[in-house]
């Protein structure tokens, strides 16, 4: 056989498994075809969805909310995390956010900061917990980020999403800076909002001299392909 041949016939069934790595289960066509893939980045299926859900490591949500603690000569910030963070965003063949198969969800009765007496106060009082253990994120667009994805490198961009705290559902921005490595995607997301806007009341105890009346959200992500 020619040399040129046989390469291409070696080559053949290593890049038809690459394509088919970039699908998410489901999407192959009906003759078996996988999604192509372009050369600046990953290609979104031809006749399905790309589904990007939370990995097992690398995910946090913090709230932060600047305070002025009696005893302490200047404000800080206070700061709940979890690590307890499900569920992924799912993007159509045009790049488009698929909303009825995108959602977030956050145990917030999982939060934890430096004090137990704030963590109590926080998940009794300002979230109710008992009641709404979770707080939820339905993605509906991305602004600014290029179509296909890509592969490498990093960008900033907008997400827009529906956040339900407490029962209240708000639309919010989200400014996302985002590092691309091959089909894992991880970075930052955050957005900013006021007690009011949920229906939350601003923490009255004799230990806090002043609370900002604004909360940030924080999420550091880390998403992969459904498996």
């Amino acid at each position: 056989m020619h040399p040129r041949r046989r390469l291409a016939a070696m080559a053949a069934p290593i890049l038809a498994i690459l394509a088919a790595a970039n699908c998410a289960p489901g999407d192959a066509r009906a003759d078996g075809a996988p999604a192509t893939q372009t050369s600046s980045g990953i290609a979104l299926p031809a006749t399905g969805a790309l589904q990007l859900v939370v990995t097992p490591e690398g995910n946090e949500v913090r709230y932060r909310i600047r305070e002025q603690l009696v005893g302490v000569d200047l404000p800080n910030d206070a700061v709940g995390v979890t690590k307890d963070v499900s569920g992924g965003i799912t993007l159509d063949a045009t790049g488009k956010v698929v909303p009825s198969a995108s959602r977030f969800e956050v145990n917030v009765a999982t939060l934890k900061s430096d004090k137990d007496r704030r963590d109590g106060y926080v998940r009794g009082r300002i979230l109710q917990t008992t009641e709404n253990p979770t707080v939820v994120l339905s993605p509906t667009a991305l602004r600014g980020l290029s179509v296909p994805l890509p592969t490498s490198g990093t960008q900033t961009f907008s997400l827009l999403g529906d956040l339900t705290v407490r029962g209240v559902t708000k639309p919010t921005t989200w400014q996302v800076k985002a590092t691309f490595n091959g089909a894992t995607v991880t970075g930052t997301a955050s957005t900013a909002f006021t007690f009011a806007e949920f229906g939350l009341s601003q923490p009255r105890v004799p230990v806090v001299l002043s609370v900002s009346d604004s909360i940030t959200l924080e999420y550091d992500f880390s998403l992969a392909p459904r498996q």
